[in-house]
Formats: C-alpha cells, sequence, structure tokens
C-alpha cells in the first residue's frame, strides 16, 4: 500500500477561518480534513503544532524569461524560486524571444514548462495589432488568457490603435489581462523634462515619466473598452490611488471587471530610490507612500482582488547601468508571500486576506480547476508557515537566476518550513527537493 502524508495539529488557514486541524495526503489530493485524524501504518507524520497551513501562492504575473532570455533566467531556475517562497502555481508573461503571439509558439512554452517546471504552470498568448484570428483560438479552457500592453511597451506586443484595441476587447473568448500605461503621456512627460532640466535623466525621473496620469489614462480607457463590450478584464499591477477609483469594493465572484496590486508596491515607495536605485525601477514605477497607503487600504477593501509579483528578473550587471539603459523589473517570486507576511506582522494585512488574495482569488477569476483552496479532493498544492521563525534575505541563499534581490539584508519576520506542489514536497524549509517533474499544467472550468 502507497504511504500518505498526514500534517498533524495544523492552524489550517482557509476561506476567512483559522481552525487547528489535521489534514492528510494522499498522492496528488488531499483526502481528508478533520479536527483530529488517526494515523495509520502508512502515514508519513508531520506535527505542524504552532504552524500555519496555507493553500500555496497562485501568481498570476511572472516573468521567467524563457525562451530567448534565459541569461536572466529560466523556468526551470525561476520556479525552483517560486516554490522555496511558497507559490505552487504560476502564469506567465509572453514578451520573451520570439514573444509569444501564436498559439504554437504557446504550445512550445508548455512543452519546455511539462519537463522542468517545479511549479503548476499556465502560458498568456500576446496580444499583438495583427493577431486576432490567434486571438478568437484560444480554447478558455487550456489557456489562461491574452495579455494586452497598452502601450509603454516595445516591438510587437505594443497594442496602441484604437480600432485595434477595440477588437480585442470585443472577440476575445477568454480573459483580458492588461499592462496599462500611456505612451503619448510618457513622452509627454519625458520632453517636459528634457526641455526644462539640462541633465541626464536618473531614477528619481521615473515615477515623473511613468506618473499617475499616464497610469490612469489607460487603466480608465480599459475599464471603458471592456464596459462597452461586456468583456473579463483584469487589470494588472495597480499603482495608484486615483486609478482605484475605476474599480468596484466587494467579493470577486461575478465581478467582470477585477483589479491587481504587486507586492513590490505594497512593500516599497518613492523614497527608497535613493537606498536601491535602478533595483526597484519597474514599470509601473513605484510611487508615492500615499499611493502605497492607498493600495493597501484597497486590498483590506476588496477594492483590489488579487496579490501576484509581476516577477522579472535581469542580471546585476544590467540594472547597474544607467538610468535611462537599465531594464525595468526584479525579482520577487522567493520573497513575495513573506513580505506580506510582514504586513500581517504589522497589522496591515490579516492571514485570511493574504490567503484570499493570493489564492482563493486567483483561482476563482481565472476558474482554475481544484486548486486555490484546502478542501478535500482537490490538488494537495499547499505550504507550511512558521510566523515567528525569521529569514533573513542574502543575495548568497536566493534561487533566482540573476543571483540578487531587493530585499537583499532585509530579515522578514516568518519563513516558508515546506511547499507541496501536487501532493510532492518540493521544499522542505532548507533546500528546494529536485526530483522527477510532479508539476501540472493549470486547467480551467470556463
Amino acid at each position: 500500500m502507497s504511504s500518505t502524508l498526514l500534517i498533524k495539529n495544523a492552524n489550517i488557514v482557509n476561506e476567512g477561518k483559522i481552525v487547528e486541524g489535521d489534514l492528510r495526503i494522499t498522492e496528488q489530493r488531499i483526502s481528508h480534513i478533520k479536527k483530529e485524524i488517526a494515523a495509520t501504518p502508512q502515514d508519513h507524520i508531520i506535527d505542524a503544532n504552532g504552524l500555519y497551513l496555507l493553500p500555496g501562492m497562485i501568481d498570476d504575473q511572472v516573468h521567467f524569461r524563457e525562451p530567448g532570455l534565459t541569461h536572466k533566467g529560466n523556468i526551470a531556475s525561476e520556479s525552483r524560486a517560486a516554490v522555496a517562497g511558497g507559490i505552487t502555481s504560476y502564469m506567465e508573461m509572453p514578451n520573451v524571444n520570439p514573444a509569444t503571439t501564436t498559439i504554437d509558439a504557446l504550445e512550445e512554452k508548455y512543452a519546455i514548462a511539462a519537463k522542468s517546471s517545479l511549479a503548476n504552470y499556465a502560458f498568456y498568448l500576446g496580444a499583438t495589432e495583427d493577431n486576432l484570428e490567434q486571438i478568437k483560438l484560444l480554447d478558455p479552457k487550456k489557456y489562461c488568457g491574452v495579455k494586452v500592453f497598452m502601450g509603454a511597451s516595445t516591438g510587437d506586443l505594443l497594442v496602441e490603435h484604437p480600432e485595434a484595441l477595440e477588437a480585442i476587447f470585443r472577440e476575445s473568448s477568454t480573459l483580458i489581462v492588461t499592462h496599462c500605461e500611456s505612451s503619448p503621456i510618457i513622452s509627454k512627460n519625458l520632453e517636459k523634462l528634457r526641455s526644462s532640466e539640462n541633465r541626464e535623466l536618473t531614477i528619481f525621473d521615473h515615477p515623473i515619466l511613468r506618473d499617475v496620469e499616464a497610469c490612469y489614462a489607460s487603466s480608465s480607457y480599459a475599464v471603458d473598452l471592456a464596459k462597452k463590450y461586456k468583456s473579463q478584464l483584469h487589470v494588472l499591477h495597480i499603482t495608484t490611488e486615483k486609478e482605484l477609483s475605476l474599480f468596484a469594493e466587494g467579493p470577486i465572484q461575478n465581478k467582470p471587471i477585477t483589479a491587481e496590486v504587486c507586492v513590490h508596491h505594497l512593500w516599497f515607495s518613492d523614497q527608497d530610490y535613493e537606498r536601491l536605485g535602478n533595483l526597484i525601477k519597474c514599470n509601473p514605477a513605484i510611487k508615492s507612500s500615499t499611493d502605497r497607503e492607498a493600495l493597501i487600504k484597497a486590498v483590506s477593501s476588496n477594492k483590489i482582488d488579487i496579490i501576484a509579483t509581476d516577477h522579472a528578473p535581469h542580471t546585476l550587471k544590467e540594472k547597474q547601468t544607467d538610468y535611462v539603459h537599465s531594464p525595468a523589473g526584479l525579482p520577487l517570486v522567493q520573497h513575495a508571500l513573506l513580505s506580506l507576511f510582514d504586513h500581517v506582522k504589522h497589522q496591515r494585512l490579516r492571514i485570511e486576506q493574504v490567503v484570499e488574495k493570493t489564492a482563493h482569488n486567483p483561482a476563482l477569476r481565472f476558474a482554475i480547476n481544484e486548486r486555490g483552496f484546502i478542501r478535500e479532493n482537490y490538488f494537495a498544492d499547499l505550504i507550511l508557515v512558521d510566523l515567528e521563525q525569521p529569514t533573513l534575505v542574502t543575495n548568497d541563499n536566493v534561487h533566482y537566476h540573476c543571483a540578487w534581490s531587493p530585499f537583499a539584508n532585509h530579515e522578514f519576520s516568518a519563513s516558508i518550513k515546506s511547499t507541496w506542489v501536487n501532493g510532492q514536497q518540493v521544499y522542505d524549509g532548507q533546500k528546494v527537493i529536485d526530483h522527477p517533474v510532479s508539476s501540472q499544467r493549470l486547467s480551467f472550468n470556463r
């Protein structure tokens, strides 16, 4: 008879409650959840007394850089970092090389992940101004969605022409996710800076170039298009207080338009540019502490529905060039949940809210089959967390291929003790456990 895993005496955080109890994993799934489960000879027992058992984070926005940009990261390396950080499933973006703008290219990425990803996976199709037929062919049950860069991108993935945008919002049969910054406003801000000041641009100009108005103009345009065509829209990485007026409070169920915030926009503010410089250059830009506090409050009021990472690694050498040439993006998956547990420690968020925004709501918004909750017969994508054991981050203990973290030298208040993906332990609190891949392609109940 095959062995099972029995987790005893855990504080189970699920669906708005914390309940002490036991949980058994049989093969890939959660088979029993009870106040007390009697052990059998087949059980491998973990005593989780004092620890918290959570559904693993489902990260709806990562950039793992494969294919074509693997000097920055790859699916194997970044998924290892993800499971070390308690992320058990992810959805990866199309701005690789070549960009993922056809279903054939999508399937090539799935084939890579099937061989190398430690976490469950899905991939977005990238919208262009001329791939509408590919968008129309997307099967909502097989693919997580279509990503639209509404300005502020480069190459084929920039979609600015109104007719192209209207066609995407009118014709897409699956969820549309958007990066919203207005290129015309960014260009205008750049022209104004260059005409008024005779100097080289620096990182301190980043939130001035990519300001509140650039974000709001694009986000409000996307929301208007979604309302016009009754589209399913998910607006990624909201960074400003002003944009929050576009979204409704309340539970995520039945919302046609939803909003996401990323962990670094809940953590950093423009005051951190002095200390970290280009290391925290990202698009949309990190903005004021007032914006940050408004975002945290919006998580609690349910105006913001999902917390993600927008993990986007670059080499340290690339980041240490001058501001103009330094690429935007930072590595985050290994420490995203830990940063949220610090918010819990300081009573800015409750752990039940963290679980809702990182696991339950992504599962609901994307209609992911049998994941995101601690329920009997669901896949055993689980993490065990010690809220009292701190984690010191150094560039020597990160799993990212780029080998650095914006959180270096910070000590988080909690630690990830274990991660399971489909019932298989992939992280034991000290090391990532490499074994034949047990991850799965995400499927969607749409």
